[in-house]
């Protein structure tokens, strides 16, 4: 059986994760060829402000007239751009330092150890809030590296974990006693064993980058598109009173269905890649 007919089946069998497969594929595709559908206005209706979900607007209007399903739908790209950059950066760093403390060890593990644990003493999101008021961010690459700042400490401390265990296996002490290179048993013996940890934690990485990056377009501090998720939510609560306002609730309602929708998907679809990985969690 191949490895993908092998991992189709296997999320074909956990419905859980299928779900969340299907989630997850539908939000990549909305935000892949979905503006080649959607074309947002900037062309302003006051007489359909607001107005509640119909046929013509399934998600209802913007407090200017605009269709809402097409901000959702422009807004994933970026969304799920920045996303992307974000758990891409996170991940290189922290696998490229804890294989350096977990692999070599003595000194170099110490001192990396050290900066690991000092990162992961400083709050997140407040350190992200200030770079993002200090910075310019203007692109998904820039808004990408702002989350990782400190993103990669924990993947960076659990790549070590895993190192350090793999490393005292019989096959790894066997390989030593060959005389394979330290090249040849890090990318042989020890990365393929992590894969399924490192695909995880891109997925949880994504996930958590998408709720970040909402949260402080939310706080206005990334001029970045009036049709982003968070930027909408600002403007619902912000402008529109969409804590308030009776028409103004499915504008703002919207963007936190898509973020709950993508956040779940990408929850379930982390365990069914787990199953895939690690035989002795699927079921037949």
């Amino acid at each position: 059986m191949s490895v993908v007919v092998r991992f189709f089946t296997t999320i074909y069998y956990n419905k859980k994760a299928l779900i969340g497969f299907i989630l997850v594929v539908f939000f990549v595709l909305m935000a892949l060829i979905g503006p080649l559908f959607f074309h947002f206005s900037t062309a302003i209706d006051y007489s359909a402000r607001l107005d509640p979900p119909s046929f013509a607007h399934p998600l209802g209007t913007d407090f200017a007239g605009r269709d809402t399903l097409t901000e959702i739908v422009i807004g994933s790209q970026q969304v799920l751009s920045v996303a992307f950059w974000a758990a891409l950066i996170s991940l290189s760093a922290g696998v490229v330092i804890g294989i350096l403390a977990g692999f070599i060890g003595g000194v170099v593990d110490e001192i990396l150890m050290i900066i690991i644990n000092l990162v992961l003493t400083i709050p997140s999101f407040s350190l992200n809030l200030i770079l993002a008021a200090i910075f310019s961010v203007t692109s998904p690459v820039a808004f990408g590296l702002l989350l990782s700042v400190t993103a990669w400490a924990p993947l960076a401390l659990g790549v070590r974990a895993q190192i350090l265990s793999l490393r005292e296996r019989d096959y790894i002490t066997v390989a030593r006693l060959m005389g394979l290179g330290k090249g040849y048993i890090l990318t042989r013996e020890l990365l393929p064993n992590i894969v399924s940890y490192l695909t995880i934690n891109f997925i949880q990485s994504a996930s958590g980058a998408v709720q970040a990056s909402v949260g402080i377009m939310l706080l206005g501090l990334v001029p970045y598109s009036v049709t982003n998720w968070g930027q909408m939510l600002n403007i619902a609560i912000n402008q529109n009173g969409g804590l308030s306002n009776p028409s103004g609730v499915y504008y703002m309602l919207s963007p936190i269905l898509a973020l709950t929708l993508f956040t779940f998907g990408c929850f379930l679809f982390a365990n069914g890649i787990d199953d895939f990985f690690n035989p002795r969690l699927r079921t037949s």
